[in-house]
């Protein structure tokens, strides 16, 4: 029985019981011998308690009564005391399969109803067959007494029926219409009428998850400021169990505290006019709290990993560093600003070995700018990169800069989608984080080749054109030179066309 407080379980709820079986023989055998050892004497007396609730003769619910007449029953004290123990022996039934509690929430009262639903004992065959079961009873009275009731609970066949004589069996039943015969042909609407509503349907409880992160209504409540507008919707959210799943979802998705969530419903628009949650505005404004959170945090654990450094630099300053070799395959080329300081032998041994702090000095001939130093310090304390893979991005990085006709930029987007990327490659060595440059090496190249290609791509013989070609007026050098017969003639017909336009008008 689920119970985060002993104040919703007290003498004074009403209760009723509902069964649909009756005892019998076997089954009051089986409760005295197998069940008894399991739960103690105390639970299976509860269990009959409950049982003649209803009358032996009937099945169905008994009226509601006050669970006071159970504690007195039982010889328990109404206190804080009895009361746990009642939900100790009744959790021990439920264990076991012989019942089932719900809680039912009455609204014109306010209040909760029990009910208790007993379930028939498990026959010895369906007993036995249950391993979990089997085990407990053994771990409670041992391996041969449980043998030895198992061979009390069971009768066995006669040995005639053994061996041969069992391929002989032969069904030899009649089946119900080989000797009734109904009356189809008339339909008692009067009769199925009156028999629904006499049979005792009933729903099954829901059963809710309590998991122990899981918030409750009085986390919330206790929390929420009381002068808030929005102080009565979350009152409502008391026996609103969707709503308050919606709100545990948002939680675990964001990672966030009860202070937190009640930050968030005290904002505007947190809820609807009609009270339910607004889950759209919920999520948003909790994605934004999460993202400011992992800011902060990443900030802190860059600050902390400078104090770890510094001390680590301070304790371990008077021993000698320990140098890892590297493999000549491993070998990555000197880039074009360290050609004349060192060969390349030292400078892999220095990739492999050095600081990424103190490689990126070596790359400036001042000091290092901070916003460049802050890439790889977040890389450092918040991804976790080791520092040898760092120095071979760095590697790669200052290899862009220097090929590719220096057309490359590196900014904060840049590094850390690499970063993130050989995250994701588990890249957490220094054999694999070359491995990793060079393959990004040669996908550049296919890419640049084929981006190349496809501009000079012809078909057939006739280079591929762009635009129509169109001529286009050339100006010549010296202009030709009109006679004065031509002049005149020219003279002759402008004063022709004039002529003519005015006889026009």
């Amino acid at each position: 029985m689920h119970m985060k407080s002993l104040l919703h379980f007290t003498e004074n709820h009403r209760y009723c019981v509902y069964r649909d079986f009756c005892l019998s023989s076997l089954d009051s055998r089986m409760l005295s011998s197998v069940y008894q050892p399991m739960v103690g004497a105390f639970a299976i007396s509860l269990y009959h308690l409950l049982f003649q609730q209803i009358p032996i003769e009937k099945l169905g619910y008994s009226p509601l009564e006050q669970q006071r007449g159970l504690f007195l029953t039982l010889g328990l004290e109404p206190s804080e005391k009895g009361r746990r123990f009642l939900i100790e022996q009744a959790s021990l039934l439920e264990a076991v399969g012989l019942l089932q509690t719900c809680r039912i929430y009455m609204p014109e009262h306010e209040d909760y109803v029990y009910e208790y639903e007993l379930q028939q004992p498990l026959s010895p065959a369906e007993f036995f067959n249950t391993q979990h079961l089997t085990l407990l009873l053994r771990d409670k009275i041992g391996k041969f007494a449980v043998l030895a009731l198992r061979e009390q609970l069971w009768s066995r066949e006669p040995e005639e029926f053994s061996g041969s004589a069992a391929s002989h069996r032969e069904n030899i039943s009649l089946a119900f219409y080989d000797i009734f015969e109904l009356n189809t042909h008339v339909i008692d609407y009067e009769l199925e009428q009156a028999l629904s509503e006499v049979s005792t349907s009933r729903q099954p409880g829901v059963r809710r998850s309590e998991g122990e992160d899981a918030l409750n209504y009085a986390d919330i409540i206790l929390r929420f400021p009381k002068n808030s507008a929005n102080r009565a919707h979350v009152e409502s959210l008391r026996f609103n169990h969707e709503q308050m799943g919606i709100m545990n979802y948002v939680v675990h998705k964001y990672d966030l505290s009860v202070q937190d969530l009640c930050r968030l419903l005290d904002e505007d628009g947190a809820f609807a006019p009609d009270g339910s949650v607004v889950l759209e505005e919920l999520e948003r404004n909790a994605n934004l709290h999460f993202r400011q959170d992992k800011r902060r945090q990443e900030q802190r654990d860059v600050y902390a990993g400078k104090v770890v450094s510094f001390r680590q630099n301070e304790e371990q300053a008077d021993s000698a560093p320990l140098e890892h070799a590297v493999e000549m395959e491993y070998y990555v080329d000197v880039p074009v600003q360290f050609r004349s300081k060192c060969d390349i032998h030292q400078y892999n041994m220095m990739l492999r070995n050095e600081p990424y702090t103190r490689l990126l000095k070596t790359f400036f001939p001042g000091s290092v700018p901070d916003n460049f130093f802050d890439i790889f310090e977040k890389i450092d304390h918040s991804y976790k990169l080791p520092g040898e893979v760092i120095n071979v991005l760095i590697h790669y990085l200052m290899s862009l800069l220097t090929s590719g006709g220096n057309e490359q930029r590196i900014n904060r987007n840049f590094v850390e989608a690499i970063a993130s990327n050989m995250l994701l490659k588990q890249v957490n060595t220094y054999e694999k984080a070359v491995q990793y440059i060079r393959d990004q090496s040669k996908v550049k190249g296919k890419q640049a080749a084929a981006s190349g290609g496809g501009r000079n791509r012809t078909y057939g013989s006739r280079p591929a054109r762009m635009k129509p070609e169109i001529p286009i007026a050339q100006e010549k050098g010296s202009a030709d030179t009109v006679s004065e017969e031509e002049f005149e003639e020219m003279l002759r017909m402008a004063a022709e066309m004039q002529a003519s336009k005015k006889k026009g008008v």
